[in-house]
């Protein structure tokens, strides 16, 4: 009798064990909070933008419509530079011996993200340069940038895509068209400053490239590059996202010991409580 009543307080206390582990707790948190997801990537076709040297986008029919089998079939072959449209630039891009596509941690492309908004600032002065004062005045309002966070910089740009001429300050291509490029970037002293008094994971912003389009050394580039920090380019729909309390899913395409590469962003905005 004694032994029946031990197993069924066993198997009690057993029941009530799984049936904490089935039932969320007042502190049990969801792996994904209530909220809106934003796509920040355009998409790829004949309209997507590229620096004025790099071969646009193609999309070629293998194959639409009714096979011989009588069932429906489509397939296409792409062809695409690694850096134009939505993308990210690995640091092996301007910093030798960096990390390359395959290399990049996800938990530097997966994570908390903060938005410094410079649009206004941006849009009257195409050549602007986001500053270390930027940012100072951000952690003023919301402190100092939390480790491991993607910073993303919103200049405006993304309401001109993909009209390059306003986007990028000229639709010319070749060569020498990239001396008449202007569009807004990040100041290399600031890419210093968030590389060696920071510690960010990744950076982005709505522009071709980090750096500024009058750049023709691409200090931002190297500066952040040889600290392993990669760069998203051509992001869209940032003006849809708050300053703080957003998070990001950046995952490109993983070319092995790739540059850079096409990106699908977004970023969830948690609904207010």
């Amino acid at each position: 009798m004694r032994t029946v009543s031990l197993l069924l307080l066993l198997l009690s206390g057993l029941l009530s064990w799984f049936g904490c582990l089935s039932k969320p707790t007042k502190n049990t948190k969801p792996v994904f909070p209530k909220g809106t997801w934003v796509d920040l990537s355009y998409n790829f076709d004949e309209r997507t933008v590229y620096w004025p040297t790099a071969d646009g986008f193609r999309l070629d029919t293998v194959f639409a419509g009714i096979t011989d089998s009588g069932f429906y079939y489509e397939a296409f072959n792409y062809c695409a530079a690694e850096h134009g449209g939505t993308h990210l630039d690995a640091p092996i891009h301007f910093a030798a011996g960096k990390q390359s596509m395959h290399e990049i941690p996800l938990e530097h492309l997966i994570g908390d993200a903060v938005l410094l908004d410079v649009s206004a600032k941006a849009l009257n002065n195409p050549d602007y340069q986001v500053s270390i004062a930027d940012f100072e005045d951000w952690e003023k309002k919301h402190g100092r940038l939390p480790d491991g966070v993607i910073v993303l910089l919103r200049t405006g740009y993304g309401k001109f895509w993909p009209d390059r001429k306003t986007y990028m300050g000229t639709d010319e291509r070749g060569p020498a068209a990239v001396a008449k490029l202007h569009f807004p970037g990040l100041h290399p002293d600031a890419a210093q400053w968030l590389s060696t008094q920071r510690s960010i994971h990744a950076i982005g912003l709505d522009t071709p490239s980090i750096d500024y389009g009058q750049s023709t050394l691409f200090k931002s580039h190297q500066t952040l590059f040889q600290h392993n920090i990669p760069a998203f380019e051509n992001l869209a729909q940032l003006d849809q996202l708050p300053e703080e309390g957003i998070w990001v899913v950046a995952l490109p395409m993983k070319i092995k010991n790739g540059s850079g590469g096409p990106l699908r962003i977004a970023a969830l905005v948690p609904a207010a409580e």
